[in-house]
């Protein structure tokens, strides 16, 4: 059986939040449209609603591949906020969990967004 290669820069982009367990499209792009942003160092961020944190990623293994896992740690309506999530990347969609440290937990799903020349 052959593993799939998973490499970090298939998540390397701007994605756009397209879906969430917990919250509705309105709450998503409530300050601005709901996204997610990950350098070629595995650092980034995440914004939604009135969530604004900064990620610091590493791939991890993942069955027969790897996931993207990462940290997270900013603000919601100005209170501190920390967690974890994953990612898995599947074409131009990526799909995954965002677990806030003692509070929510949603499932996600994002497109990736390309420029414009």
């Amino acid at each position: 059986m052959t593993m799939k290669r998973t490499r970090m820069k298939e998540y390397i982009g701007t994605w756009r939040i397209t879906e969430m367990d917990q919250w509705d499209m309105d709450y998503i792009d409530m300050e601005s449209p709901g996204r997610i942003v990950i350098d070629k160092n595995g650092q980034g961020e995440i914004h939604f609603g009135v969530v604004d944190v900064q990620i610091d990623c590493r791939l991890e293994p993942y069955g027969e591949s790897a996931r993207l896992g990462f940290s997270f740690e900013g603000n919601a309506e100005g209170d501190p906020v920390s967690g974890r999530g994953w990612a898995l990347v599947g074409g131009e969609e990526i799909t995954g969990h965002l677990f806030f440290h003692l509070g929510d937990d949603s499932g996600f799903k994002a497109k990736r967004q390309h420029t414009k020349h």
